[in-house]
């Protein structure tokens, strides 16, 4: 996939509809579609038994009623915790999802999808590997774009490659880190995921010279989104899904 053939929507729903759900579940998911949205981002890591799930921190306290690391837990018991309930009482209840849960849901529905790989500390590699074999096991419509792979771990992005080469992958960057374009190329990467903050006129020339898109997280001002239509950037992922259209 090149700069030229690039077929994923402008718009992205972050972690299913930002804030307006409980990240990371099929309720989040449903409820960015209810706003029209038609392509999603999430987190995916591995419980203790390398079922890949979705979820954000490396521990499960902040969005779950679960105490610990979440990778040290096999899924039979991860099943089984409330990630609804901390976020409001309409949600209570919500389990957390495996991504093939959300896999089939963007399938039957027709959504894109960007996957992060997400990996409990140590296991990068192993992570990205795991993640990209299910997805492309999964992704069964060539009709649809197929999943987007991003990290901030270059680990889990070689990992991906290594076993799904054709599956698009992009670098995600909070910092210009010295190398970071390199790893981007060595990694052959369709994209630069951004700190939307990052870009600017020469940093979007750069990545598009190189043949690669400019992505941004995570932006819910109008300002910033009109600043990085007018930079020419090609993805906006949002938490924002009551604010933006998805159709703009």
């Amino acid at each position: 996939m090149t700069r030229t053939d690039w077929v994923y929507p402008r718009w992205i729903a972050h972690r299913g509809a930002g804030k307006l759900a409980p990240e990371n579940t099929l309720a989040a998911f449903r409820l960015g579609a209810d706003y029209g949205f038609r392509m999603f981002e999430c987190d995916a890591k591995l419980s203790a038994d390398d079922v890949p799930f979705l979820l954000h921190d490396a521990t499960l306290e902040r969005t779950s009623n679960g105490h610990g690391t979440a990778g040290d837990q096999p899924w039979s018991a991860l099943s089984q915790l409330d990630a609804g309930g901390w976020h409001s009482r309409r949600f209570a209840g919500e389990p957390l999802a495996t991504l093939e849960a959300l896999i089939r849901f963007c399938l039957a529905n027709r959504h894109a999808l960007n996957i992060e790989i997400k990996p409990t500390p140590g296991l990068e590699q192993k992570t990205g590997e795991i993640v990209a074999r299910r997805a492309a096991q999964l992704w069964t419509d060539a009709s649809l774009p197929p999943p987007l792979l991003t990290s901030f771990r270059p680990e889990s992005l070689l990992g991906a490659m290594t076993v799904q080469p054709e599956l698009p992958r992009g670098l995600l960057l909070d910092t210009l880190w010295d190398g970071c374009f390199d790893h981007a190329r060595q990694l052959r990467c369709q994209a630069i995921v951004c700190n939307h903050a990052l870009w600017d006129a020469a940093l979007v020339a750069r990545v598009h010279q190189a043949r690669m898109r400019a992505l941004s997280y995570t932006v819910n001002d109008e300002w910033a989104a009109e600043r990085l239509i007018a930079l020419g950037t090609d993805g906006i992922i949002t938490d924002r899904v009551d604010r933006f259209s998805p159709a703009g």
